[in-house]
């Protein structure tokens, strides 16, 4: 009994002890702007995970242990802040977070604070984009910063996506920006076989990765690049892990998705009333042509117990209902010693065109090690697969969207096989989805390993190497009854490998002393890339089973290839401030490139910056309430472009085969003293915010001059060459940028805008008086923009006879119904006049919506598929319902010339297929809800998310075509054309509408 009564009192004893331990803490947390209670905020005990939120009025209460100390309030919008435990009752009120000015920027070989630049950089606002349902990364930060125009090509997966930051600033030349990937520049250039649309190496970045991303706009922030840095630099920096405890993350999102834009065709009675009008409109001498009796005719194409049975809408058939998955699993944490970040990720998408889609499969590992109190070392590692299933190039009859060309009398099924119908007016491509594949099969590898010495205790030698190896596969078979492959089949196989690394060693030096902060860095570069290729094409298999070109009976087709760069570099930088408001940067590269002649090998690329932090100035006191900064900053500089081929300053030669014979034939003139294509960039901006930062803004005008053009010359046939490369001519770039963002509310309504747009004025200043066109509709022109459209000015139509007519002479108002006689002229530019966005964030109470708007405005886009498409009936082909409204008789009075069948009446190129290119879209919008803190701790979880989202919601636009985000480059596409050809629509696939649903699980 006593013993029982020992351990009772013991017991209770204990209880007692655990109790006086700790005690309960209660307090609400309001907000400053109002003074309402702010729900949701994240309250934990400093050093532990103990923690709670506060309910919907602001109150909270937490139990701690009696040697707490004290305790952490955070929430979005808001600064975070550590308070003292000092009593029981601990009220907060909570200040806006107006973080943006002094928020850290990636900038080469190092990092700044925000308030502190004085080159032109924007940092891209990273949270999100993961959910973003697209399949590359540049599409889903389109409309984000100013100054950057992101245009995808199509909505076909996969395929190259065209960004330009402040113009185009080369003729022939690469125009793409410079990729920085963890510190290694990434392979971006298209390595895909030229009879298709190029594909894009970015589509193998993994967005949910990336932790920030800068891009470097003016010289004095891309300088430091050098001889790659006239198009502007993008530096993307992966995520890291931080100590403390491991934090597992989920992302899941789902969806389906449709064309964001359909076009409207003929139906059946529309299309027999418009052909039967074209072709009795037809004369020859005066007399009615005598064409195929109409009934005959249109039984031909309707061909089984009349026409009457079939109004078959075509357009439907090239589409397919789109599919996304993609999953994240991503892992993070560490100590003072060791920090890793671990991810895997899967993407599954069935595009909207059929035939289309792409698996994406990679793993990402980044690890810090702190080895001792100087030495500190890492690696950064990712591997990527990525299956993209394509389709053929847009000017294929194979390709699925040119299945709108049929007559809708003809059915998709033939009812008297059962099988796909063989008799259309034009090839049926849904044989060659049935019978054919086209993969391309990508492994990417990108690798980062480095390792840092502190030398004193302001001095860093910091090593890297880095290497992306890129392995890209592409293999074709085309069955026996796809067009071109009869009679017994046809197959490829082509394989490209990129060996990229890049080795850097540099030393940084910072210190401060009285008012005087002083930061140098100063290293080399060396980089190489050596790519080798091959490619074989066979024919005569067996049976369409037999799809390796190892059964094939002949060899048609077979080439291989290598190639290499090298860069040498070295560079330097410093900064220097002054009384924390004074601020210098010089900065300079010299570069030495294998692509040029011994003669221009190396260039050397300086660039000087200052600032001016107004607002720290004694005078400004009186009104930093309302003007809280304000920063004048101006930059001049020297950037190069090296974005031409490999050897293309050599005499090139061949070994050919002639009459069983080997020989060598001669494939490229020397160009000895071929160098650095050259951009001098003068900046000023203004940056400032306005009470508290609440509101902050920034203000750039620039101007780009652009000399020693890379320009690819073409020579006369007879000199046996078709062009060599030089350095020659000039234009210009100049452009005003503005972003602003205003955090609205803040607090338990937390609302941001974010609002940036750019104007930009591209001129060819000198070619020599040349007239330069690779397709004879985009040309480069003296005092034009690149590409502009230079063709017959349509006029409309004659009310009194349905002539199509064109103006005569520039400038003029007189017509002509004689195409030849009318002069070409300049009708558009497919360069916008200005672009940007807006963007607005909201969250209450769990809550939180957002939506994306981009906006394009002044381009021209020619829709060269309309000359088949609105034709007036000139030939077959199913015609877009506009065609309706032709001239008919007498006194009409509209833009659709008379229908006459084969007669080219307003069919050939003319800017009657030239359409406005501008649009407002709403990019993104998205809705989500994160579980309270109560429910989560039940579920044990960290947090949960749920949310819906919606791609390409809507679009105004003017534009007539399927898609006024569109830029058809046509096959054999090469550097010296790619610049020059823009604007161009061919039965291009458009941009997907998707809806996703998806969740963030953190544990």
């Amino acid at each position: 009994m006593k013993k029982t009564l020992f351990l009772l009192v013991f017991f209770l004893f204990g209880v007692t002890l655990v109790y006086s331990q700790t005690r309960q803490i209660t307090g609400t947390v309001t907000s400053s702007d109002d003074g309402v209670g702010i729900p949701g905020v994240s309250i934990v005990v400093k050093g532990t995970t103990a923690g709670t939120s506060t309910d919907s009025e602001g109150k909270y209460k937490i139990s701690v242990q009696a040697d707490a100390t004290t305790l952490v309030f955070s929430f979005i919008g808001m600064k975070a802040q550590e308070v003292a435990i000092t009593s029981n009752v601990i009220d907060i009120v909570m200040e806006p977070e107006t973080r943006e000015l002094d928020e850290v920027v990636v900038v080469g070989y190092g990092t700044s604070i925000k308030r502190e630049l004085t080159g032109s950089i924007s940092k891209v606002e990273t949270k999100g984009l993961s959910e973003i349902p697209t399949s590359g990364f540049e599409s889903a930060i389109q409309g984000k910063t100013s100054g950057v125009f992101i245009e995808q090509g199509s909505g076909k997966l996969g395929e190259s996506i065209k960004m330009r930051i402040r113009g185009s600033s080369s003729i022939s030349a690469n125009n793409q920006p410079l990729y920085v990937v963890d510190g290694v520049p990434i392979t971006t250039d298209n390595v895909g076989a030229s009879s298709n649309q190029p594909t894009s190496p970015l589509a193998d970045l993994t967005m949910s990765d990336v932790e920030s991303m800068q891009v470097l706009k003016d010289a004095s922030a891309a300088a430091i690049y050098g001889s790659r840095a006239s198009n502007g630099v993008v530096i993307i920096t992966t995520k890291r892990g931080k100590s403390g405890e491991t934090k597992f993350n989920l992302n899941y999102s789902t969806g389906v998705s449709e064309p964001s834009r359909l076009m409207k065709w003929l139906n059946a009675d529309q299309y027999i009333e418009l052909f039967n009008e074209a072709m009795d409109n037809v004369t020859v001498d005066g007399l009615v042509l005598d064409w195929l009796p109409k009934d005959e005719l249109w039984a031909d194409q309707g061909k089984w117990n009349g026409i009457k049975e079939y109004d078959v809408d075509w357009q439907k058939e090239a589409f397919q209902k789109g599919k996304i998955n993609k999953l994240t699993i991503s892992a993070s944490g560490g100590n003072e010693k060791t920090k890793f970040y671990a991810a895997i990720n899967h993407d599954d998408i069935d595009g909207i065109l059929r035939g289309n889609g792409m698996k994406k499969f990679g793993g990402r590992l980044n690890l810090d090690q702190v080895a001792t109190k100087r030495f500190t070392f890492g690696i950064q590692m990712n591997l990527n697969r990525t299956e993209m299933e394509r389709v053929e190039n847009d000017n294929a009859f194979a390709t699925p969207l040119q299945l709108v060309a049929q007559s809708p009398l003809t059915p998709v099924i033939d009812p008297l096989t059962n099988e796909l119908n063989t008799n259309t007016i034009y090839y049926n491509s849904l044989i060659s989805l049935r019978d054919s594949y086209n993969n391309t099969i990508v492994y990417r590898s990108l690798a980062n390993v480095y390792g840092a010495y502190n030398i004193l205790k302001d001095l860093t030698f910091r090593s890297e190497f880095g290497t992306d190896i890129l392995d890209q596969r592409e293999k074709g078979f085309f069955g026996r009854k796809t067009i071109g492959a009869g009679p017994a089949g046809e197959a490829s196989n082509r394989s490209v490998r990129v060996i990229n690394y890049n080795w850097e060693n540099y030393f940084s030096y910072s210190k401060t002393f009285n008012t005087h902060d002083i930061n140098l860095v100063a290293g080399m570069s060396y980089q190489e890339s050596n790519t080798v290729g091959s490619n074989v094409e066979g024919k005569g298999f067996p049976t369409d089973d037999f799809q390796n070109i190892a059964s094939a009976a002949e060899a048609t087709a077979f080439s291989s290839w290598e190639n290499g760069n090298n860069y040498l570099s070295y560079f330097a930088r410093a900064n220097y401030k002054l009384a924390e408001k004074y601020l210098f940067s010089l900065n300079g590269r010299v570069d030495g490139s294998s692509r040029f002649g011994v003669d221009n090998r190396f260039g050397f690329f300086p660039a000087v910056s200052a600032g001016w932090i107004i607002s720290s100035e004694p005078f400004m006191e009186g009104i930093k309430k309302q003007l809280s900064f304000l920063k004048l900053r101006t930059s001049y500089g020297l950037t190069g472009n090296s974005g031409i081929p490999d050897y293309a300053h050599l005499a090139l030669y061949q070994g050919v085969n002639y009459a069983g014979r080997n020989g060598i034939e001669p494939t490229q003139l020397q160009s000895r003293t071929l160098g650095w294509e050259k951009t001098t960039q003068f900046d000023i901006g203004l940056d400032f915010g306005l009470f508290n930062n609440r509101i902050t803004a920034e203000l750039d005008y620039y101007y780009k001059h652009t000399t020693d053009l890379l320009l690819y010359k073409t020579l006369p046939a007879l000199s046996g060459y078709e062009g060599v490369w030089s350095n020659f001519g000039s234009l210009e770039n100049k452009g005003l940028e503005f972003a602003i963002k205003s955090n609205n509310f803040t607090g338990a309504f937390v609302w941001t805008t974010d609002f940036n747009i750019a104007f930009n004025v591209n001129k060819v200043l000198d070619v020599d008086g040349a007239e330069i066109t690779p397709n004879s509709l985009n040309y480069v022109i003296e005092g034009q923009p690149i590409g502009v459209f230079k063709m017959k000015k349509y006029a409309g139509v004659d009310p009194d006879n349905g002539d199509a007519l064109y103006y005569l002479n520039a400038g003029s108002d007189e017509t002509t119904n004689d195409y030849n006689l009318a002069e070409m002229q300049i009708v558009g530019s497919p360069n916008p006049d200005f672009t940007g966005g807006l963007s607005n964030t909201l969250s209450y109470k769990g809550f939180d919506f957002s939506f994306l708007i981009n906006f394009v405005s002044g381009n021209m886009i020619y829709r060269d598929g309309g000359r088949y498409q609105s034709a007036n009936a000139d030939w077959f082909d199913n015609q877009t319902t506009d065609q309706m409204d032709r001239w008919q008789k007498p006194g009409d009075i509209t833009d659709v010339p008379q229908a006459r069948l084969g007669s080219s009446n307003g069919t050939k190129s003319s800017s009657r297929y030239l359409s406005d290119g501008s649009y407002l879209r709403l990019r993104n919008i998205s809705l989500g809800y994160t579980l309270p803190n109560s429910i989560v701790k039940r579920l044990k979880v960290s947090s949960l998310r749920a949310y819906v989202s919606v791609l390409n919601l809507f679009t105004l636009t003017n534009y007539q075509g399927w898609d006024p985000e569109v830029n058809f480059t046509g096959t054999g596409r090469t550097t010296q054309n790619s610049n020059i050809i823009q604007g161009q629509d061919f039965y291009t696939v458009p941009q997907a509408r998707t809806y996703s649903v998806g969740i963030n699980l953190s544990f």
